[in-house]
């Protein structure tokens, strides 16, 4: 299953991208994992959207998180990104991120505690 190829961190889905911060566990790789992702995401949304076809670009965008407070403030990034759009008025109560999941699922719902920065 996925929870042998990476660790899910943080993530929000927006109208148009989507953040996703993951840690991949060692032989597994990133490239791979991403396009697992887009597969089953596309295979579910195409119907939905009564369209066929390629859903997603080719491509992604990798970062290294160098240390914890690079990792933190890239948490706060992503979640942050629906106030910053101006589509939510606070990060945990837009429904498509990891902020909302902690928020309705409590800590225990995995993903790391954010320290505000």
């Amino acid at each position: 299953g996925d929870t042998e190829r990476y660790r899910l961190i943080a993530w929000c889905i927006m109208p148009n991208h989507v953040h996703v911060i993951a840690e991949q566990i060692e032989g597994h790789r990133l490239g791979d994992i991403v396009q697992g992702w887009k597969s089953t995401a596309a295979h579910l949304i195409n119907p939905i959207l009564q369209r066929r076809g390629r859903l997603w670009r080719r491509e992604y965008f990798d970062r290294f998180m160098r240390d914890d407070d690079h990792l933190q403030a890239s948490i706060y990034y992503v979640e942050q990104n629906p106030v910053k759009a101006k589509l939510s008025d606070d990060a945990a109560q837009w429904r498509w991120s990891s902020a909302w999941r902690r928020q309705t699922a409590g800590e225990d719902a995995g993903g790391p505690s954010v320290t505000a920065l």
